[in-house]
């Protein structure tokens, strides 16, 4: 392996660690903050039953554990293939969802349209720089 080819390649690796890094801290704060806020994260008016709030703390400690996991790989990345796969479809599914409630519902709000990017766009793009980097 050339020495230019190394550098180029340990430079593409710290530049994904460096996102996963980044773009971790939106799973794990929005996780962390919905599980101590449950549903009263969005409006603190509402009386939600029971069951919806700890619903809704249950969906964000999903978030919170997602944003740990990605952390989690950023040491031995290039292992971890089938981990940053499993996770990235779990998230572009879950955009998915999101994504039709949104279109049956009409209404796309600032947060709504940054979660969307996050599980439609930079989740599948950092699948794919991973496989770039590790599965040629």
């Amino acid at each position: 392996m050339s020495s230019i080819y190394h550098s180029g390649l340990v430079m593409n690796k710290r530049l994904l660690q460096l996102a996963i890094i980044i773009f971790g801290f939106v799973p794990v704060l929005a996780g962390g903050y919905g599980v101590i806020n449950g549903v009263n994260l969005f409006d603190n008016t509402a009386q939600p039953s029971s069951d919806l709030t700890n619903h809704f703390r249950y969906l964000s400690g999903l978030l919170l554990g997602v944003g740990l996991l990605f952390w989690s790989f950023i040491p031995r990345i290039e292992s971890k293939s089938i981990q940053i796969q499993t996770l990235a479809i779990i998230v572009f599914i879950g955009g998915l969802a999101r994504l039709s409630g949104t279109l049956l519902h009409g209404e796309l709000t600032p947060s709504i349209a940054f979660a969307l990017c996050m599980e439609l766009i930079v989740t599948p793009m950092i699948w794919w720089w991973h496989g770039r980097l590790f599965n040629s």
